[in-house]
């Protein structure tokens, strides 16, 4: 059966992840280290990892597959779980996918470079999110499950 896996310890779409799975019936599996209030509806699984770099992630990893659904920030966990058939979302309702997961990829790489190199040792805080970031999410999540149905 396919399911919806929750990279959890910065998702700020939790509830609204879970109000979806619920309507269509879908396990949800919420991933993290650890320090969230398990749910009390019977479709949703709290898995805590051990602590560790990527734990979370490689739990996701090794058990999502076609059919499946993937909200995670993280890109290098998209890629892997893009390699595996599912499908992934952002926290904000954008797509990764095969067409532009190289490019998440590269951006991030550069990112990282240029944050290294700050010789000012600035740092720039991303933008907040917002009420628009969380209704594209809930439009993207329904038809992401949508999709990942009629596939099957």
């Amino acid at each position: 059966m396919s399911g919806l896996y929750i990279d959890a310890d910065a998702c700020p779409v939790k509830a609204e992840a879970e109000r979806v799975a619920t309507r269509h019936g879908w396990p949800m599996f919420v991933v993290s280290n650890g320090g969230l209030r398990p749910s009390q509806n019977p479709l949703v699984q709290t898995i805590v990892v051990a602590d560790g770099p990527d734990v979370a992630d490689m739990w996701i990893a090794d058990r999502c597959g076609p059919g499946d659904v993937v909200v995670t920030g993280d890109i290098p966990l998209a890629a892997k779980c893009i390699e595996t058939g599912a499908r992934v979302l952002r926290h904000n309702g954008e797509a990764f996918t095969t067409a532009n997961i190289g490019q998440q990829l590269a951006m991030r790489d550069l990112m990282a470079d240029l944050r290294a190199a700050n010789p000012l040792g600035m740092a720039g805080g991303g933008k907040g999110f917002t009420k628009a970031d969380r209704s594209r999410f809930l439009d993207a999540l329904e038809r992401e499950i949508r999709a990942a149905k009629s596939a099957k």
